[in-house]
This record gives C-alpha cells, sequence and structure tokens, in this order.
C-alpha cells in the first residue's frame, strides 16, 4: 500500500474519533493539525483538543492511536497533543460549521 492510499485511510479513521461534547468528529473540527505518514508505515498525528480541562484528554488520543494502529498498513501510530496554536472554532471545516448550525 502506497503512502497516498494510507494517508486517506488514516483520514478516514481519524473521522471516526469524536469529542464527546461536540456531536462533530475531530478531523472535521479542526482539532488534527498534521498527519505524516512514512513509507516504513508509521504515522505521526498532530493534535489539540478542545481545552486542556477536555474531559477525554487523557483518553481520546489513545483511542486515535489505536484506531490508526488498526489499520493494515501501519507499523507504528503516535499521537502528539500540542496547545500551540491554540484550539478556536475558526478551524472548523464547513462542514462542521454546516451541521452545528454555524452556517
Amino acid at each position: 500500500m502506497d503512502a497516498v492510499t494510507l494517508q486517506d485511510r488514516v483520514n478516514e479513521v481519524l473521522r471516526t474519533c469524536f469529542d464527546p461534547e461536540i456531536p462533530v468528529n475531530i478531523y472535521e473540527l479542526g482539532l488534527v493539525y498534521d498527519v505524516t505518514v512514512e513509507p516504513s508505515g508509521h504515522v505521526g498525528i498532530r493534535m489539540t483538543l478542545t481545552s486542556p480541562l477536555c474531559p477525554v484528554a487523557a483518553s481520546l488520543p489513545i483511542e486515535v492511536e489505536d484506531k490508526v494502529r488498526a489499520l493494515p498498513g501501519v507499523t507504528a501510530a503516535k499521537v502528539e497533543i500540542t496547545w500551540d496554536p491554540p484550539w478556536d472554532p475558526s478551524r472548523m471545516s464547513d462542514a462542521a460549521r454546516l451541521q452545528l448550525g454555524l452556517l
């Protein structure tokens, strides 16, 4: 499997992970800042949370890693949480804004 196909599959899996307080997936919310896929199958994800006090701050990164790691072709997955830049609603996709009634 080439890196582009694996990249697409990783992005699809990220759309299955949700912030429990907002009924929109983390990808459309704009919580995912960067996804790198190495030819070796190692996937790195740099993401944030809506708030440092997010109730799933400990569990959501693990869920993301586990779901990505389960993809065929992924040999390792690592999630890095960052607070810089801080998340704000302007990072949401148009689809997320529409779903939340903000468009």
